[in-house]
């Protein structure tokens, strides 16, 4: 499901396969024991980066709503073991690089926001929240992430009330993304040159994560929503 490369300080997480990479509890728990592979590995005295990218033609899809559409309880299950892998994320001792090959969409778009810096493929993928268009509200603690990250109104309404599909090249004009990139090797390797340069600052970790938590304020809340799907209401916590 997702593999872990260290190159000295830099750390490069890869969402393995040529699928969607759809998250579900499978994937949500592979990406966590993999986070923890990567903890066990750093010293609280040094610094490090993190990427994260993925192989194929996805970064993520969203949801895997094959496995979640079985019940509501799968439904919340799901909701709450990505809340908290987003919690994990944005803990981290060290500065994140989403490395976006291909496309992002619904909590694919909010995974990659998830990270401190984005870099992504110019050629293929784009930014994209589904949700409009699968009749669903995005939850309360994502949509805090997407104020955080996305800055002006007029950004943020492409993104959440016309459902725009952003390209990479959309994406460093509104901010949303620090750099575009030709092809899929290009961008990690992007990453890899920001990450390395982030590490030679020589940054305390547990500073870093404390200013970037206190950075994204209220995106550390868990409040209740409610998801809409057809006629069915189903409270959750993200």
């Amino acid at each position: 499901m997702c593999s872990l490369e260290r190159n000295g300080y830099i750390f490069i997480l890869t969402l393995t396969g040529l699928d969607e990479h759809r998250f579900n509890p499978e994937l949500i728990d592979s990406v966590k024991s993999t986070l923890n592979q990567l903890k066990s590995q750093i010293s609280p005295s040094s610094s490090y980066a993190l990427i994260t990218t993925a192989q194929g033609k996805y970064f993520s899809n969203g949801f895997d709503f094959a496995w979640t559409k079985a019940s509501k309880e799968r439904i919340q299950f799901v909701f709450s073991q990505f809340g908290s892998l987003l919690s994990e994320f944005l803990s981290l001792p060290m500065p994140t690089i989403a490395a976006v090959t291909g496309h992002a969409a619904a909590v694919g778009f909010i995974f990659a926001l998830a990270h401190d810096y984005i870099v992504m493929r110019r050629d293929r993928g784009f930014l994209y929240f589904s949700e409009l268009d699968l009749g669903m509200v995005i939850p309360a603690r994502a949509m805090s992430l997407i104020r955080a990250k996305i800055g002006a109104p007029k950004h943020r309404r492409l993104a959440v009330l016309r459902g725009g599909k952003i390209t990479a090249s959309m994406a460093v004009e509104m901010g949303l993304v620090d750099s575009a990139h030709d092809g899929a090797k290009e961008t990690l390797e992007a990453a890899v040159k920001l990450g390395t340069g982030l590490v030679e600052r020589k940054w305390n970790g547990h500073v870093y994560a404390e200013n970037r938590k206190m950075l994204l304020g209220n995106v550390w809340d868990w409040k209740p929503v409610e998801l809409v799907d057809g006629e069915k209401k189903v409270a959750s916590r993200l």
